[in-house]
């Protein structure tokens, strides 16, 4: 462990290592990833209890508190919707498809609103150098280092969201083509949470959270500006250039963000940068499979969002809609009553 902050330590003097290229991505994180394979002599289940029992720090009091996030969102989502997102619908005479999704939107907007804009507080108003230094996520790691309240408030909130999130999807939200696959994300996306937690990795967890989140913001307000554009019976145009602008920036961001940032932000520290910081860093292989799991989702809703710009740009689309939703002459998958 001295070795790590003897390295720490010169990378810091040295300054920010400059950000890689795609293929230097994959040159250095696959030789990096063959080397850790090639030098695991024991590796197999009896690494993996080892490892748990040594480097998995989770209290029960801390699942417990997950839990009830969870259930305090679901509780609060219910009220908000019933008290707050369907009267204003009613209000604005929106459309009745229009007004069914509102609250959905109105819930999912606020919420990413806020989680992205303590993930921004959290990089860019402290001192916390992850996203201009991104292997500095691992410089001084130790097993059970104890995690700053900030980012252990950021692990919480987004914990028990995606908590909620995995009942809300089946049970409160609009059922979609892609709802499996987000089952699957939301998934994936709370085991991460869960265990970068509890194996300290949560320096990373809050750059990931910040190169994510940005787009469900702009997602859920092009949307809402898309029911709005029509609401008390007539053609809103500022809603409808704030929904184009909207699906534009869109667009540009989850590229942006999602895989040009994200790989080569995040990937690269986790994958090449982590070994030289940790040599025996636990569950390697483990994490960075979750991630890039994590990247051919985000690879996926991708290629919606790039069909949805084939339609514009040949003129088969002339109005914003959602093409992960089911046109009204399809009949989605059977779904649970709603709990709304």
């Amino acid at each position: 462990m001295a070795a790590a902050g003897t390295a720490a330590g010169l990378a810091g003097s040295a300054g920010p290592e400059p950000m890689p290229s795609y293929t230097q991505l994959v040159q250095r994180g696959w030789g990096s990833a063959l080397a850790a394979a090639r030098g695991c002599a024991d590796c197999g289940w009896g690494l993996a209890r080892r490892g748990l029992a040594e480097h998995a720090h989770l209290a029960p009091p801390e699942l417990l508190l997950l839990a009830l996030g969870a259930l305090g969102w679901t509780a609060l989502r219910s009220a908000a919707t019933a008290r707050l997102f369907r009267p204003l619908a009613k209000r604005c005479r929106l459309q009745p498809r229009d007004a069914a999704k509102m609250p959905e939107s109105a819930w999912k907007f606020f919420f990413y609103l806020g989680s992205w804009s303590y993930s921004t507080y959290l990089l860019f108003g402290t001192n916390y150098p992850f996203f201009h230094d991104p292997p500095s996520v691992f410089y001084d790691w130790t097993p059970g280092m104890t995690v700053p309240r900030d980012i252990a408030a950021a692990y919480l909130l987004h914990g028990s969201f995606y908590g909620h999130s995995i009942y809300a999807t089946l049970y409160m939200d609009a059922w979609r083509k892609d709802s499996v696959v987000m089952l699957g994300h939301h998934a994936v996306t709370l085991v991460l949470l869960v265990s970068s937690y509890a194996f300290r990795y949560h320096n990373v967890g809050v750059l990931v959270l910040f190169l994510h989140d940005i787009c469900d913001v702009q997602l859920e307000f092009t949307k809402l500006n898309v029911y709005f554009k029509s609401c008390t019976g007539a053609r809103h145009r500022l809603h409808a250039l704030a929904a184009d602008l909207g699906c534009l920036s869109f667009s540009l961001s989850w590229f942006w963000f999602r895989l040009y940032w994200f790989p080569l932000k995040v990937l690269y520290a986790t994958c090449h940068c982590s070994l030289r910081s940790v040599p025996d860093i636990p569950f390697y292989f483990f994490f960075n499979a979750l991630l890039l799991l994590l990247t051919l989702m985000n690879l996926y809703w991708f290629l919606y969002i790039m069909a949805f710009a084939v339609k514009v740009l040949t003129g088969q689309v002339r109005e914003l809609k959602d093409v992960r939703e089911f046109d009204v002459a399809e009949v989605p998958s059977p779904k649970p009553s709603k709990a709304e």
